[in-house]
């Protein structure tokens, strides 16, 4: 499923905007399941000096219902804290970024995950984790593909989690869509026709900021058992993501935004796109996905 700065008040939102759900048996480990959800859509990498990073104000969820009921039955909860290591400079980077624990690195993000069972019960999985950096350049994140290793973290129960910025994967025309709703192959059949040619993906060379986590499939299903045939009821979860704000936000005298009250969500995915434009059909990104 995806979507991509879909609703008019949401795409006001970015850190809180969800763009992708994915959830698939994980080819390197086929007992788990991985589950991703993206956020802060269309990031062009050159985005300085100030880079694109999660809400420290926002709530991120992936939720999975087991049992059909349309319910979530368990939960993850994603909250991020920014730590800035040089509060004199705006800079984003003094020199390069050479691991996720550099001091030249002046915004760091760090993360908690929390498990939320059916009954309301929570369990802290894991805090202080660390996302790596965006891909600054060649000079200030020379070896980006070792920071991001660097930041994929093993969590109690075989669960592994990932949490920073990805290139974009979703393949989509974005330009011809919402052009009066062309598209490119059958566009001299339009209203307004034009030569047909082949589609543009609109998403090529940009970013979004992902959250990624593997978990066993028996911590999943409704009897945590580990299922192998498709056709098997409990092979079948429903899988959706949100992002929600606190109910209140007040602006301080210096400017500090302080947020208070319950939450409430403003962001979800997981549900075909019907109301603009549907393309899911490109990658089947459907609410149930067979373990």
């Amino acid at each position: 499923m995806s979507s991509h700065r879909e609703a008019p008040e949401i795409s006001k939102d970015p850190v809180a905007d969800s763009t992708d759900v994915y959830a698939f048996v994980s080819p390197d480990r086929p007992d788990t399941v991985t589950l991703i959800s993206n956020y802060v859509p269309l990031e062009e990498p050159p985005g300085g000096p100030n880079f694109f990073e999660f809400g420290d104000d926002v709530l991120y969820q992936i939720l999975v219902d087991n049992d059909g009921d349309g319910l979530a039955e368990v939960t993850y909860q994603f909250r991020f804290q920014t730590q800035v290591g040089n509060p004199n400079t705006f800079l984003y980077n003094t020199g390069p970024i050479t691991s996720i624990s550099s001091a030249n690195w002046n915004r760091k993000q760090f993360y908690s995950v929390t498990l939320v069972d059916a009954k309301g019960n929570s369990t802290v999985l894991g805090s202080g984790l660390a996302c790596p950096p965006c891909n600054v350049g060649v000079r200030s994140t020379p070896d980006y593909e070792n920071l991001a290793e660097q930041a994929v973290h093993s969590l109690p129960g075989g669960i592994k989690v990932f949490a920073g910025q990805r290139a974009e994967g979703f393949y989509v025309d974005l330009g011809s869509i919402f052009d009066l709703g062309a598209l490119r192959p059958f566009q001299n059949s339009h209203l307004i026709p034009l030569p047909a040619t082949q589609g543009v993906n609109g998403t090529t060379g940009l970013n979004v900021h992902t959250i990624a986590i593997q978990v066993p499939k028996k911590l999943l299903t409704s009897d945590g058992s580990n299922p192998t045939n498709e056709s098997d009821s409990r092979s079948v979860i429903g899988v959706w993501a949100t992002a929600s704000r606190r109910k209140a936000t007040v602006i301080e005298g210096n400017g500090q935004f302080g947020e208070t009250g319950p939450w409430v969500q403003v962001s979800r995915l997981g549900e075909p796109l019907i109301n603009a434009v549907s393309y899911t059909h490109l990658r089947a990104h459907e609410t149930g996905r067979n373990l």
